[in-house]
């Protein structure tokens, strides 16, 4: 193997990602979806004509409607590598289960 090989080989190694990084990354989501979740239930229609808070609503629910995206694909994904439900069936179970928690989040 010359060294260039031998180089390559390193480099290329696939890491192992550590095993609480999907926890991290959904516990994250999870609240910078709520915050935007609460930026949105903390609005107050009788404001309508000041346009500084209409864009803090905007991008509160841009960023929701982000995190709450990616949670979905998040869930997917581990029900599908629990075997738990497989391809668009994952997706459905994720969304409904985020779908709920939004819910709850804009009910209280």
């Amino acid at each position: 193997m010359t060294d260039v090989e031998r180089l390559l080989h390193y480099a290329l190694t696939p890491v192992e990602p550590p095993r609480d990084m999907t926890a991290r990354f959904e516990r994250r989501l999870t609240e910078m979806t709520d915050a935007a979740l609460d930026e949105i239930a903390e609005f107050d229609p009788t404001i309508v004509r000041s346009p500084r808070r209409w864009a803090r609503v905007a991008a509160a629910g841009v960023v929701a409607g982000a995190g709450a995206g990616t949670l979905v694909l998040v869930r997917a994904r581990q029900k599908h590598k629990r075997r738990e439900a497989v391809g668009l069936n994952a997706v459905a179970r994720g969304g409904r289960e985020v779908a709920e928690q939004v819910r709850r989040r804009l009910d209280r």
